[in-house]
């Protein structure tokens, strides 16, 4: 049942690309075999476009970069001054021209993403650009949209709960309906491939880089997650990306600054790291990230997973029968430089059976290396043209060789209108997660404790755009009549700032404090002991990893938000204050801090009023 139904979304999926490109859509009599000769028809004609390329044309076909500035063709000099020293180019106009890259990212950090009209304005530009050039083609613009602690576009865009969040909710209605809405938003704005969901099963507290960026620890529910996001974000027109094939759920080492090196054996791969990545290729997952760990078990070569064969043709190719679009996590990595020079690692990539190559340092270095291995014989050019008809075939499916270009009014109708921040923050609602509530003190009453002192921690914005925390519970809490006061405190408060704390305490009827990865040698720690110290009562919201209530046990409320952006942290308020019901559940167990082996709380706990 399970490959038959895989065979059938194969074949929807085919056909929708054929339709989509311009081929006459089946009639109900002879279904297979008109779906059979427009995909072939589509693929003669994307063959066709690929025989036209220089070989330097598809050499850039092959790479997604990230290029600095607001404009493709007008960039603040800063961008400029950016571009030049990273690049050797001025603008996304001239790294087109010069490179001709078949695809972009963006980032906030580079400031791509300032605001939706500029972000579609910005989009439009890069697609006239690469369509000016000869035999020029449309390039697909992506980025990590995955909400939550990951988010490049902000407000006044709709930012919806993460995954661990979605996780707590449990609802694959909630997830697709995410996917959806976030989906139609980007593409709004030209965006046409997220890099999400998130598809590894993070069984790991420890692990610094997946975290609440995982819907969980089950397998079998992270799975039902990311295919009901598939088909949100597909569904919208733009191209999910299920990632770190073949899964980082399970390392202490994040792969930005290290190597990881996950200890699974294959059948706990099979059972633990797999199930999510099947479900995503059964949904018709039109692309797939590579992760930057070493996976002894399946390869024992010591190379990462993204420049592994075994990995990455004899497994996803070959064993799981994905045919779509494989493409790199960012080779700026540290965890895929280790091993190999800058030069090396584009050419293993592609070897290993990539398809698109995601940021390197150096693009310079990386572009030329691909060059001169095919002139030098080490790949063949029938090897890149593989590729690049990969990459065609998603960019036709998108919609993009027929029109690439986004409108003002498309933006206007689509992005943060009302009807998507109410759906938002209802799904937020049902992931705020309730895990301690001793003697009843939540929800918490206007008449018994109106003064409410929030404090805590302020992690930078996800997108720049929201926060800080502390500000936002302490408005949410206004808005509900309560007279709320914030002071920031940090993620490791000094003996100075814990003082001024314990003192506004005093003149507080309830303290709200927001926890950020509590350890057992935290500040935080000490900051809560010593505001219960007080006899305030005090009720503390784990703004990320739900963990952190391992650490803190006398606390007498403890809610999980999973996430500091403002749609999570409202809904928390909205809970503590009674407007609702908390729903959330546990998607991942919390181990106790004194003894590890033991769990706290499992999976699947949850209070309620």
């Amino acid at each position: 049942m399970h490959t038959s139904r895989r065979t059938l979304l194969a074949a929807t999926a085919g056909a929708a690309a054929a339709v989509a490109a311009g081929g006459a859509p089946a009639l109900a009599g002879d279904g297979a075999t008109a779906k059979h000769e427009d995909k072939k028809h589509e693929d003669e004609r994307l063959r066709a476009l690929v025989s036209r390329m220089t070989l330097e044309e598809k050499v850039g076909q092959l790479f997604v970069m990230r290029v600095y500035g607001h404009s493709a063709t007008e960039p603040d000099q800063a961008d400029i001054d950016a571009n030049l020293a990273e690049i050797g180019v001025r603008t996304a106009a001239e790294l087109i021209e010069k490179y001709r890259v078949g695809g972009i990212i963006y980032f906030t950090w580079a400031h791509n993403t300032r605001d939706p009209h500029q972000i579609a304005d910005l989009s439009n530009g890069i697609q006239r650009a690469s369509l000016a050039q000869p035999r020029g083609l449309p390039v697909l613009v992506s980025t990590d949209q995955e909400h939550g602690i990951v988010a490049r576009v902000g407000t006044p865009a709709t930012l919806f709960p993460g995954a661990m969040a979605l996780g707590a909710g449990g609802s694959r209605t909630d997830a697709r309906t995410a996917g959806r809405i976030g989906g139609a938003e980007l593409r709004a704005m030209g965006i046409r491939q997220d890099y999400a969901p998130v598809a590894d099963v993070n069984v790991n507290p420890a692990n610094p880089v997946i975290g609440v960026r995982s819907f969980g620890a089950d397998p079998e529910a992270v799975a039902g997650l990311v295919a009901a996001q598939v088909k949100g974000y597909q569904g919208a027109g733009v191209a999910a990306t299920s990632k770190h094939f073949p899964g980082h759920g399970d390392t202490e080492t994040d792969s930005h600054y290290g190597f990881p090196v996950i200890e699974h054996t294959e059948t706990q791969w099979n059972e633990l790291d797999a199930p999510p990545f099947r479900a995503a290729i059964a949904a018709g997952i039109d692309s797939i990230m590579t992760a930057h760990i070493m996976v002894p078990a399946l390869d024992p070569s010591g190379d990462p997973a993204t420049l592994s064969r075994p990995i990455l043709t004899g497994i996803l190719r070959d064993r799981l029968g994905y045919d779509g679009v494989v493409v790199t996590d960012s080779l700026g990595m540290e965890g895929v430089r280790t091993k190999y020079g800058d030069d090396r690692v584009p050419v293993l990539a592609l070897k290993a059976g990539v398809d698109q190559l995601l940021n390197p340092p150096k693009l310079d270095i990386a572009w030329n290396a691909v060059l001169q291995a095919v002139r030098g014989g080490e790949l063949t050019e029938a090897r890149l043209d593989e590729s690049i008809l990969r990459v065609l075939r998603l960019k036709a499916k998108l919609g993009l060789l027929k029109d690439p270009y986004v409108t003002r009014k498309g933006v206007e109708r689509t992005v943060g209108i009302p009807a998507h921040l109410r759906t938002a923050d209802r799904i937020a609602e049902r992931t705020t997660t309730l895990l301690v509530n001793s003697g009843g003190l939540l929800p918490l009453s206007r008449r018994t404790h109106r003064k409410v002192l929030v404090v805590g921690a302020d992690p930078a914005s996800p997108s720049g755009t929201t926060g800080p925390p502390t500000t936002v519970l302490a408005a949410a809490l206004t808005e509900l009549g309560f007279t709320a006061t914030a002071l920031s405190t940090g993620t490791a408060p000094s003996a100075a700032t814990i003082a001024r704390a314990v003192a506004a305490a005093q003149d507080a009827d309830a303290v709200l404090v927001g926890t950020y990865n509590v350890t057992a040698a935290s500040a935080q720690r000490t900051l809560v002991a010593q505001l219960l110290a007080t006899g305030r009562p005090v009720v503390a919201l784990a703004i990320r990893n739900p963990y952190d209530v391992a650490h803190l046990p006398d606390v007498r409320a403890y809610l999980a938000a999973y996430s500091w952006t403002d749609v999570e942290l409202r809904a928390a308020v909205r809970v503590l204050a009674g407007r609702t019901g908390p729903r959330g559940r546990l998607p991942v167990p919390v181990q106790r801090a004194d003894d590890p082996a033991r769990e706290l709380y499992p999976v699947g706990h949850g209070l309620t009023y």
